[in-house]
């Protein structure tokens, strides 16, 4: 049962931090994307590029706790 926590924490961990990596790169691309198309909107689309990098990466912190929780708890 012990091997099943220490499966289970690694998973939680490294899934979350492959999806936090996606996420970025999502949303990076797309702000870029937008600097190009319209150079004009960069200070408010870098307010929402970091609201949205904050959202992002949330989830794989918590992930993380949690992974980390089931793996030494």
């Amino acid at each position: 049962m012990e091997e099943m926590n220490l499966l289970a924490g690694a998973l939680m961990a490294g899934l979350g931090a492959i999806g936090g990596a996606v996420g970025v790169g999502v949303v990076a691309s797309k702000y870029l994307e937008g600097i190009a198309r319209q150079p004009e909107l960069q200070g408010y689309l870098l307010g929402q590029f970091f609201l949205m990098m904050a959202i992002v990466d949330a989830l794989p912190i918590i992930s993380l706790g949690l992974g980390l929780l089931q793996i030494f708890a």
